[in-house]
């Protein structure tokens, strides 16, 4: 059963075959602020995820038919939309997979409301900072990459990077840090929008999707190179790769 209600936080769709779970999470949403729209099977959940008409997907991986790897697949080829994956507690592989096809974080089932909330705001708030008029729309250029935090478009050597928000907030955070070491900390509280946690490695799977993106200079140098036990570099281009 749909469910939609009047909110001005923000659209949730929940797609999950647990009507018990549904009820609880519309219940607890919609009594935060969030308008929720509930859907049980997977066909009627790509429909509606691609329908644009929420801010951001609450997507179970568990789904009989097409799971949610799929679904996220088939997003992910037509939207950005912010995704956040419910997976099996203790699931590493789950959670790994649902990053790497575009996810923008995970929670492991079972889980505490405030949990689900507390993520979806973050989620929000990232979205809304990304898109608010104070913005810069000078973009930074970094060798051959060029990142505009206006737009949201990355480019390499001219070309289009297709990135999601998570991984797109993580590259204008190096490209504003060349050179410096930051800390999985840092990136966890002002990418992820949460406390740091040193067992989980979300971080280190957005990097890494990322990593293979923007991919290395024309020298075979990786741009964004891993500092053991501490955190990442986004490395200077050389003097060839500076124009």
């Amino acid at each position: 059963m749909n469910q939609s209600l009047e909110s001005t936080v923000g659209r949730v769709l929940v797609i999950d075959d647990d009507a018990e779970l549904c009820k609880l999470v519309a219940r607890f949403l919609s009594a935060e602020g969030f308008r929720v729209e509930t859907v049980r099977t997977s066909g009627q959940g790509i429909e509606r995820a691609l329908s644009a008409e929420h801010d951001l997907i609450v997507l179970d991986v568990m789904l009989p038919g097409m799971d949610g790897f799929e679904i996220l697949r088939r997003l992910r080829a037509e939207s950005s939309k912010p995704v956040l994956m419910l997976t099996a507690r203790g699931d590493d592989l789950d959670r790994i997979l649902g990053l790497e096809i575009g996810a923008d974080d995970y929670l492991p089932k079972p889980f505490n409301p405030r949990e689900l909330a507390a993520r979806i705001r973050a989620i929000l708030r990232r979205a809304s900072a990304s898109t608010s008029p104070q913005s810069s729309s000078t973009p930074v250029v970094v060798g051959n990459l060029e990142v505009n935090p206006s737009s949201r478009v990355a480019r390499v050597g001219g070309d289009p990077l297709n990135l999601t928000t998570v991984e797109f907030d993580l590259l204008a955070k190096f490209v504003k840090s060349v050179g410096r070491v930051v800390g999985r900390e840092e990136l966890v509280k002002e990418v992820l929008g949460r406390e740091f946690s040193p067992f989980d490695r979300s971080i280190d799977t957005h990097v890494c999707n990322l990593r293979k993106k923007v991919g290395p200079y024309g020298d075979g140098t990786e741009r964004i190179k891993g500092v053991r036990g501490i955190g990442y570099l986004f490395a200077e281009p050389s003097q060839s790769h500076r124009e």
